[in-house]
């Protein structure tokens, strides 16, 4: 059961609107926890259960990055526009607009786990954890992971997505049948997806433009401006606890994540066996009592 939200609103970043959602009370002294969603370029929808966490006290904010869901939509930007930084920024404008950045919490999924762990690497004062939920530390450890998965994917569906990509026909049914196959063993092994999962994907079809532009077609395509991102020779500068979460058949698999545990000093690891990509989604209870665990340790 998804919470109702208390209030919701847009700040301005720059020229544009960033829209957030807020589950809770502010004013209550209980550290918040921020959500940033996946991509890049999906919206908050899909990790709305997430909220659930406010029912014991703590607030929760979600919000729509640039260029998805209510903020501001720039189709017209090219890729050069869609940096890592300007995520960064729009994320630290956030939390000063909310009146949050001297304490919150932290946790990012897929996509949001790797600029989580970007903005953790920065040492923010404010930041008393971070989660970092099915992200990888590195974009060609992805690929070549994504790579293994598809080798024990069906001839038939293998076949269909060689040859598409090869050609550039990633829009052809067959392909995108192919792909939904994968998506159903590493992305969300609830089939059909839930609503919200559904509201981003409808979201991500009507305006590409971000995820197209760092990521690409798919997500095991990566011809993005995403393709060589590493953070694996500075997440030993992440200070602040750190709880990585993952799923047994998730496309991000161990091998994405280990950088993170070898180097984060201080980490934990919880891998959710039942679930792919989206253990929020696949193991709702258990993913909500394991990071409500954890925050709790770190409020003061």
């Amino acid at each position: 059961m998804i919470p109702d939200a208390t209030s919701e609103g847009t700040v301005a970043f720059r020229d544009w609107k960033t829209w957030y959602r807020i589950s809770g009370d502010l004013s209550t002294g209980v550290t918040p926890l921020v959500v940033a969603h996946g991509g890049p370029g999906c919206t908050h929808d899909y990790v709305l259960s997430i909220a659930a966490l406010s029912e014991s006290g703590r607030p929760v904010i979600h919000y729509d990055q640039l260029g998805a869901g209510n903020s501001t939509h720039l189709r017209e930007k090219g890729a050069d526009f869609w940096t890592v930084q300007l995520f960064l920024d729009e994320l630290d404008n956030l939390l000063e607009k909310l009146a949050i950045k001297d304490r919150y919490h932290l946790l990012g999924q897929s996509w949001g786990g790797m600029l989580g762990a970007e903005h953790a690497i920065r040492q923010p004062e404010g930041l008393r954890s971070l989660v970092i939920s099915n992200s990888p530390a590195s974009m060609p450890l992805w690929v070549a992971e994504a790579k293994k998965l598809r080798a024990a994917m069906p001839e038939d569906e293998r076949d269909a997505l060689d040859r598409h990509e090869a050609v550039g026909t990633t829009d052809d049914p067959e392909y995108l049948a192919a792909t939904a196959a994968f998506y159903a063993r590493h992305v969300c092994r609830v089939v059909p997806n839930p609503p919200e999962v559904l509201r981003t994907e409808e979201h991500l079809l009507n305006d590409p433009t971000v995820y197209h532009a760092m990521n690409g077609p798919n997500e095991f395509f990566v011809i993005g401006t995403l393709r060589d991102w590493t953070v694996v020779d500075e997440v030993q500068r992440i200070s602040v606890p750190t709880l990585l979460a993952s799923g047994r058949y998730d496309e991000a698999t161990p091998a994405t994540v280990q950088p993170y545990f070898d180097a984060i000093p201080d980490v934990r690891w919880e891998i959710f066996e039942a679930s792919s990509h989206m253990p929020f989604v696949e193991e709702p209870e258990r993913y909500l009592e394991v990071v409500g665990a954890f925050l709790s340790q770190f409020d003061g």
